[in-house]
Order: structure tokens, then sequence, then C-alpha cells
């Protein structure tokens, strides 16, 4: 280990950074250059679809990004991509954008369509259940399903299955029910399930079906055309159950109130809304009027159901329908089928997420990551692990009958990357004990690798998806630079036009000749009733000296719409009534206005000004904002090296970019993870020491050379 640990200490680490090909390149900025396909992916993602290239667009989009480029340059040299919040966030935005890269999308759309297709049908069928862990043992798990297959055979020799379902199920449900399940559709069952449910034909028993429950047959009794979902509401009366009742009184009672209850909604047209209100014993739904949540099959008690289902009208009622819960009476308020595949398909994607069947997008991913990496297991390695241990029947903890050689053997393999044994040991001895699981220490361990190689083929590809899908590394450079400029832009522009009250009030003075009012006006619009009252309070007005309050109280006497006054300070294009008068001190013409009449008294002139800065603070820090950044945007400019490649420019612009060199393809590096000293081992073994070997370990490559 000491031996190791100075090798590493000797180790010339040297961060390696490809640039992209000179010939392809269109703007370098700094010492960074930017390809015109990275720039073109970013400039068409921007742009509406379907929009041509415009040469003049583009050559403002070229200002836009050099500008954008800049500020996240100026970032990166005051080191804010290596502040911890910054790194947490945007590994956090890499977890998301990741995943859809790390499930078999062919797959998945394939489950959404199956979805789809099968939520137009309802099956209806029964099942029996014998119990068993996922963990069992393999005796265990043997027993159970020789127990199923007994039954299965002795139900295809005329057993009937019903009775056999009451007696040997392990659904607790099956003693009450005989192991009918009602009608249900995709999404409802476990994947294994519903599965077997819709591929056994009418009548047919299934094949031994194996879920996390444990093993399963079913019976398929009927299929039926999926009667969609309805929206009701209802009056619900309880059996009341009071002390000294026995059940037939209390029934008789809730039948006799509903009996009252649809009388007086049929015979006298009550409102449901309010019948609910005031009697349903539902109190949560008579809330609001009885309503319920929409609902399909096997989503309430069947009787419930049934009864809904039954009505045709938006509106109609059902007579009194009984369920072990009370007496109910149903209104139809809205009912809908399944829509187009294109109009449920967001939400089913959503509800597939969440299923059992979306393992099936990882699994097939795995499978197909193994054979494009060639995935290969020591096999002489894996089996001497097995026959090693040991299962200790107290504890129930894993052990070995044999301290092991050499850990550091290699247990798999994926593409140019090795895995090791003491990195598997690692993770099963950080397991839970195997108490209450199978004592079966091989079988555990098989279900272990699975799982733990799983996981690494997993990160292996998620380590990898910036090189070996272009669309991902854009985007997460997209992401990456965003967040950067955001927080220095909040801090250099936007924060700083708030809070900066000094240079914000010399901003304003500077510039105050730019925020002028024209020539304005005080004045009063006086509305008239009609054209009797209008010349009388002109008559008034006229005078030399009216007390203005006074007259109005005078005027509005009998009526106080004689004379309704608004007051205020009016621009050109304000109000088309003080628009239309002369803008002198004075009492206007009478305009007439329908019915109405207008008049327009000009109590003072007001020359042109300078706006207030609390009234148009809002636009000053804009125009602040705007100010301070196209100074610092100059302060970039002047730091660092901004050079366009016309040329490269031009054959853009011309749709000529075919006559550029094709971009070389770059050797992938392999990736590790773990802590360095780890990393740079694995690598040493892997690849062998030199300069020229590459690995990359936290984003940045190292050298694996020894002096």
């Amino acid at each position: 280990m000491k031996n190791l640990l100075g090798l590493l200490l000797l180790a010339v680490m040297t961060f390696h950074a490809f640039a992209q090909n000179s010939s392809r390149t269109l703007i370098t900025i700094g010492n960074e250059e930017v390809s015109v396909d990275d720039f073109l992916s970013i400039y068409n993602k921007n742009r509406q679809v379907g929009e041509q290239l415009d040469p003049k667009t583009l050559d403002e989009y070229v200002d836009l990004f050099v500008n954008f480029k800049l500020k996240v340059k100026e970032a990166e040299s005051l080191g804010m991509d290596t502040i911890p919040a910054f790194i947490k966030e945007l590994s956090g935005y890499r977890k998301q954008l990741a995943k859809p890269y790390l499930v078999d999308t062919e797959v998945g759309e394939q489950l959404i369509q199956e979805v789809y297709n099968r939520l137009q049908t309802e099956v209806r069928a029964s099942h029996i259940l014998i119990s068993v862990s996922e963990n069992a043992s393999p005796l265990d798990t043997l027993k159970a399903y020789n127990k199923i297959l007994n039954l299965r055979n002795e139900i295809l020799n005329g057993a009937d299955f019903a009775s056999a379902a009451s007696l040997y199920s392990q659904d607790p449900s099956a003693r009450d029910n005989s192991g009918d399940l009602g009608y249900f559709s995709a999404l409802y069952m476990v994947y294994p399930f519903e599965n077997a449910a819709f591929n056994t034909a009418l009548g047919e028993v299934s094949e031994i079906i194996r879920t996390r429950f444990g093993y399963h047959i079913l019976k398929v009794t009927d299929k039926r055309s999926s009667r969609g979902e309805v929206k009701t509401a209802h009056i619900m009366v309880k059996f009341d159950k009071k002390s000294g009742h026995n059940a037939t009184v209390d029934k008789q009672i809730a039948k006799q109130k509903i009996d009252d209850i649809y009388l007086k909604l049929i015979e006298e047209n009550a409102d449901f809304t309010e019948m609910a209100k005031q009697y349903s014993d539902d109190k949560k739904s008579a809330l609001n009027g009885g309503q319920l949540p929409w609902f399909g099959s096997n989503k309430m008690v069947t009787s419930f159901e049934d009864a809904a289902f039954k009505l045709e009208l938006e509106g109609a009622l059902s007579k009194p329908v009984q369920t072990p819960y009370g007496w109910h009476i149903i209104k139809l308020l809205d009912r809908r089928a399944l829509g187009a595949f294109e109009e449920e398909k967001d939400e089913i994607k959503k509800r597939v997420e969440k299923d059992s069947r979306a393992q099936l997008k990882r699994t097939y991913l795995v499978n197909r990551l193994k054979k494009e990496y060639d995935f290969k297991v020591s096999e002489s390695v894996f089996t001497a692990l097995k026959r090693n241990a040991e299962v200790n029947v107290i504890t129930g903890k894993l052990s070995f009958k044999q301290p092991f050689k050499s850990p550091q053997q290699m247990i798999f393999s994926i593409a140019n990357t090795q895995f090791y044994l003491d990195d598997f040991l690692v993770y099963l001895f950080a397991m839970p004990s195997i108490q209450g699981k199978s004592k079966d220490a091989e079988l555990y361990i098989d279900d272990a690798f699975s799982k733990w190689s799983e996981d690494q083929i997993i990160a292996y590809e998620d380590a990898h998806l910036e090189t070996k899908y272009n669309d991902f590394r854009l985007l997460m450079k997209e992401y990456r630079d965003g967040i950067l400029l955001y927080e220095l832009t909040d801090e250099k522009i936007w924060t700083k036009a708030i809070k900066d009250t000094t240079g914000l009030k010399a901003f304003y003075e500077a510039n105050k000749d730019r925020y002028m009012w024209d020539v304005r006006v005080k004045a009063k619009i006086i509305n008239c009733l009609n054209d009797k009252v209008a010349h009388k309070v002109q008559k008034r007005l006229r005078k030399s000296s009216v007390d203005f309050e006074k007259l109005k109280v005078k005027i509005n006497k009998k009526s106080s719409l004689n004379m309704v006054v608004e007051e205020g300070l009016f621009s050109r294009g304000d109000n088309a009534f003080v628009d239309q008068v002369v803008w002198s001190e004075g009492v206007s013409d009478l305009i007439y206005d329908n019915q109405n009449v207008k008049i327009i008294c000009v109590d003072e002139v007001l020359p042109p000004q300078a706006k207030a800065l609390s009234q148009i603070k809002g636009l000053i820090i804009s125009d602040y904002q705007e100010s301070l950044q196209a100074k610092w945007i100059s302060e970039l400019k002047s730091k660092y090296l901004v050079k366009v490649n016309e040329d490269v420019l031009e054959l853009l612009k011309n749709n000529r970019l075919n006559e550029l060199i094709p971009v070389a393809k770059i050797e992938e590096i392999p990736v590790y993870t773990g802590n360095f000293a780890v990393a740079f081992r694995k690598a040493l073994k892997d690849l062998g020491s030199s300069q020229k070997n590459l690995f990359e370990w936290s984003g940045k490559h190292y050298t694996t050379e020894l002096k």
C-alpha cells in the first residue's frame, strides 16, 4: 500500500483537452475554440422550426453568441465553475437530463403503445396465489411451484377453479370472492399478471406466473370493450346502526330516507346539489354537491359502478342503489372514452414510469449494452468466489471460508474497462443480513452480482454519454454555461442595478432628458346627464369665480348622475375628449357623447418636464441594466481575444460547409470512478504506464505515466 501511495505521489497528472479541428473552428474566445458544428446546433435550436438560414440573422446571432461566451469565460476565470453549489446544481440537472439515455427508449415507446392498446379492453379474471418471497431458497421456491403446478393440473382435469381458489389461494380475499378480481385493464395489476390476463384466451387457464407476491394461475372469465370513465355525484344514506336496532331495521330506516330523497328529486325537481349538501352522509363529497372524482372499472364497488355506467344522459339519476356502505342516488355529470393515442400518450408515459414494467426499459438497455461493450465474466473467479462463500445460520451474515489470496482479480469487463473482485466484495459486505431470506450463499451472490454488474454497466454508460451522444454533450454544455451566465449576470447586472441606488440615481440624472413628459394639462372631464344640465353647468363655470364643490352638490341635488367629474393630468392620447379641445386654461364648448354631454375644464397647462425617478423606476432600472451590460461586454472584449473565422462563416451563410474537412473522430478515453487512488490504480492495471495512455476521472483527463 505504501509503495502504491509513493507511486501516486510521483505520478505526473496532466490535464488534456482536445481542441476542435481548426479547419472547422468558427469562433475563438480566449483559448477556447467553438466549432461551426456546435454553433450551428445551438443556432438551429433557437430559431423557429423550418425557418430558412438568414445571413443577417446569422451575423446577429454570432454577436449574441460571442457576448454569451464572453460572460461564461469570465465566470470560469473567476472560478465560479468550481464552487460546490454550482457543481451540485449542475450534477442535479445532469442526473435528470441523463435519464432518457439510461433506458431503452424504443422499448419505452412499445410499452406506451401496448398500454394504449390494452386500455381499450377490460378483462375479468379469477386467480389463485401461492405465496413465496422473491428471496426464498430454491427449496421453498420449488415447494411453492409444485403446489401451484398440482392445482393447475387438477383444474385442467376438471376441478372447479372458484372452489380451488376458496380452499387453497393465499390471497386473503379469495375466501370471500372465490378469487374473482372483477374487471380490470392495463396498469391495474403488476405487469407479469397483466400480461397473462391479456394473453390468455377467454375461458382458459393461464400458464404459471411469477410475481413479487409468489406464483399465480388465473382464469379469464370475460373480456369486453372498455367502458371508459364517468364523473358522477351521489347522495348517500348510511345504515344508522342505532343502539337496539338490528341490521334489518337499520337498512329499513336508511331505505325509507333514501326513498324520500329520491321522491323529492323526481316529483318536486329538487336541486341535487342542495339535497346532497343537506342530506348526504358522505360529508366530504357533500360539501361539493356530492361530486366524486372520475372513475373507471374496478375503482368502486360493483353495484355502484354498474349503476353509474348504466346512466346514459348527462344529468340522469339512478334509482336508489344499495352497496355495503348504504344507499346511494347517483347523478351522471360527464362521461369520457379513451382519447386518440397522441392525446393519451403523455399521461400513459407518466403512469408507465411508475409501473413495474418501467424496469424493462433498464433491463433491455443493459442487455443491449452487454452486447455492445462485449460483456465478459471471469467464470473461474466468480465460481471460486461462490464456492468459498457461506452464510452464518444464526446471524444471517455472509462470510468466506478462506481469505482471498488475490482480491484484485478481474471479475468482469466491458469495452476497455475491467471491474475487480475487491470492489464486488465491498458491495457484498455492505448488503444487509440474509436473515429471513435465502440461506443459499451461491444464490445470494448470483443475485447480488446481477444487480451490481447492472449498476456498473449503467454507470459506465452514464459516464460516457457526452462522448457517445453529441446532443447530450451540447445539452450539458448549454446547462453548464447557462447556470454560470445566470449567476454572474445576476451579480454584475440584475441585482446590482436594483441595489446600487447611488449608481441608479446618477444614471437617471445623466440621462433624464431621455425621460421627458410632453405638454400635459391638468383638467376636469365633466359628464352631464343631458343637454339642459350641461348648459347650466357651463354657464356657472364660465363665471369669474365658482366654488366647484358647491356647484356639484347643487346640480346633483335631484340625481347624482347629473354631474360626474373625472379629474387628472392628461397627455396627448390619454383621453379622446381632452384631445378635442384647445389646451389653454378655461371651459370648453359642449361635447356631445350620445345622450350625455361632456365639458372639459382646463385648470393648468404644464410645459415639458423630466419624469420623476419614482414615476419610471422600473424603466430606469431596465435601461441602467442595459448600460451596465454594454460597459461590461466592452470590458470583456478588451480582456479576451475574440476572433471570428470569416471564411467559415461565409461558407455557413452559403450552405457550403461540405467543403470543410470532416471532424476527426477522437479515440474514446476510458472513464474510472471512485476516489482518485482507486481510479489511478485501475487505469494503471488496465492500460499500463505511459505518457500516451489517458484516462478520465471526475471530468478531467490524466496520464498513467509513473516517474
